[in-house]
């Protein structure tokens, strides 16, 4: 097993970043991120263009766009009566990056042969198995 400090790191790292992990686990919001990201960053792209590029409904659209954008992911500029849909600069996507170094810190460790498994002699000592 992981030591207790890399293991309290880890589940912080994945409960920190769950609605991230969520919002970009599904194909269609991960083909409207996609999308936005190949439009204009300003203004943005408004819920038509997406759909014509997605080939998905409105609705749909709306529905996943509303996902994205609660877990911090994207951004609406509005105009008057338009919405623009963006990347948000300060996007929680960001956020990710931690959650990854620590998976990549304990996968280096082991391949190093330093952890992953607790030897049943002491604490400290550590062998990585597959």
């Amino acid at each position: 097993m992981i030591n207790q400090e890399n293991e309290q790191n880890l589940v912080y790292e994945f409960k920190k970043n769950q609605d991230i992990l969520f919002a970009i686990g599904d194909q269609t919001r991960q083909a409207i991120l996609i999308t936005l990201m190949q439009g204009l960053q300003h203004p943005g792209m408004r819920v038509g263009e997406i759909t014509a590029k997605t080939h998905l409904s409105r609705p749909a659209v709306s529905h996943h766009l509303k996902i994205l954008k609660d877990a911090k992911i994207i951004n609406v500029h509005k105009e008057g009566t338009m919405n623009y849909y963006h990347l948000d600069s300060k996007s929680k996507l960001k956020s990710l990056k931690n959650l990854v170094d620590q998976i990549e810190k304990i996968f280096l460790k082991c391949e190093a042969g330093t952890i992953l498994y607790q030897s049943k002699g002491t604490e400290d000592e550590n062998d990585c198995r597959n």
